[in-house]
This record gives structure tokens, C-alpha cells and sequence, in this order.
């Protein structure tokens, strides 16, 4: 019952987004869209934060700012209230983007900080964005066998500029984040209903 709650206090922001899903530009390559020289799916000791998976963090990071969807300027949703290990308040956007010819669903959730109850935190979002932007995580569904085990989504935190969070031992969180972990990306969404590593929605579901 607690998952259940959890799940639907983020539906409804989802669905409230859902006219955001068709994002003007998204989907195909821009005028000298980068591509990534090197294959991340060989990078599998460890799993995330090697050379090959930073290289592909800065093209998916690239492809999301030339489709509006992060920096100053990127769309925008309405806040809702947010949960560990994501930020006190959040919003939330979900579309297409292609990279090197593979075109997969996209989710950003732009994790906010600040303190006080609900309107509180929607009001210090609404009027301070980029004052209270903590960190923005992505999960991108990449090409069928990037990781069959875990939806071939492949994962990554950032910071507001577009560099890599790192986690406590300094290992850039991209790639396969987490993978074999009991605590982390791939883990805590193990538990999404669905089977599709996605809280928001089963449209993913197979």
C-alpha cells in the first residue's frame, strides 16, 4: 500500500505534463548533433562511471539542452512534492530524443531543494528555479541489449551545468548505475509496477 501511495502522487504530475510529451524538435538529430566514439555497452566492471559511459552522458546531456529540456530556458512542468533520494520538490518531463540513429523515450526529473510543506516547496520552485535546482536525473532507454535484464535503461545524474554527480567512492553516476546493488538507480526502481523501471506510468510495460 505504502508503493501504491508513492506511485500515485507522482501520476497525476505525469499526467499533468502529458501535453509536454511531444516536444517540438525531439526525437531527430539537430545541425552537428555530437556521437559517441565509443561503445558503453563494453564497459561491464564496473557497470557505470567509466570513460565510455561519461562520453555518452555528455551527448545524452547535449541532446537534452538542443530539445529544451534542461538549462535556463527548458520547458517547464508544474512542481510536485518529491521523495528520497530525488529532491524535496520536483518536476518532471518525458519525450523522444535520438542519439547515434537509436530514437528511445526519454525521463527527466529536475530535483529541486528547499524546506517547508508542499506550497511552500511549489512556491520557492516557481520563483526561484534556478536557485533551487539540486541535480537532475535521466533514464534513457537505449537499444535492445544495452542491459535486457534491467529495460536497457541507461542512467545518469547531473549537476545543473551538465557535469556527472559522483557518488561517495567518485565514481560518475552514468551507465548502468548501481547494477547488482542493493541500494541504487537500478534497485530502488526494481520496484516500480509494471516491470518497466518507470513509477510514473506502465506505458512502458512489455
Amino acid at each position: 500500500m505504502k508503493e501504491w501511495n508513492r506511485v500515485a502522487g507522482r501520476l497525476l504530475p505525469a499526467l499533468m505534463v502529458g501535453a509536454l510529451l511531444a516536444v517540438p524538435g525531439a526525437g531527430g538529430a539537430l545541425a552537428g548533433e555530437a556521437s559517441v566514439t565509443d561503445d558503453s555497452r563494453l564497459e561491464t566492471d564496473p557497470p557505470f562511471g567509466g570513460p565510455m559511459n561519461i562520453e555518452y552522458a555528455k551527448v545524452l546531456w547535449e541532446r537534452l539542452q538542443g530539445n529544451n529540456l534542461v538549462g535556463p530556458d527548458s520547458i517547464r512542468s508544474y512542481p510536485y512534492k518529491g521523495n528520497h533520494p530525488h529532491g524535496q520538490a520536483l518536476e518532471y518531463l518525458e519525450t523522444m530524443i535520438t542519439i547515434d540513429n537509436h530514437e528511445g523515450v526519454v525521463m527527466v526529473k529536475k530535483n529541486y531543494g528547499g524546506e517547508g510543506d508542499l506550497d511552500a516547496l511549489k512556491a520557492g520552485v516557481l520563483n526561484e528555479r534556478e536557485k533551487r535546482l539540486a541535480s537532475i536525473t535521466v533514464m534513457f532507454q537505449r537499444e535492445d541489449g544495452y542491459d535486457s535484464d534491467h529495460g536497457n535503461w541507461y542512467w545518469a545524474k547531473f549537476q545543473p551545468n551538465g557535469e556527472l554527480e559522483k557518488n561517495p567512492k567518485g565514481m560518475s553516476l552514468a551507465g548502468r548505475v548501481a547494477k547488482g546493488a542493493n541500494e541504487g538507480c537500478i534497485a530502488c526502481h526494481t520496484s516500480a509496477p509494471g516491470k518497466d523501471y518507470v513509477f510514473t506510468h506502465d506505458r512502458l510495460m512489455k
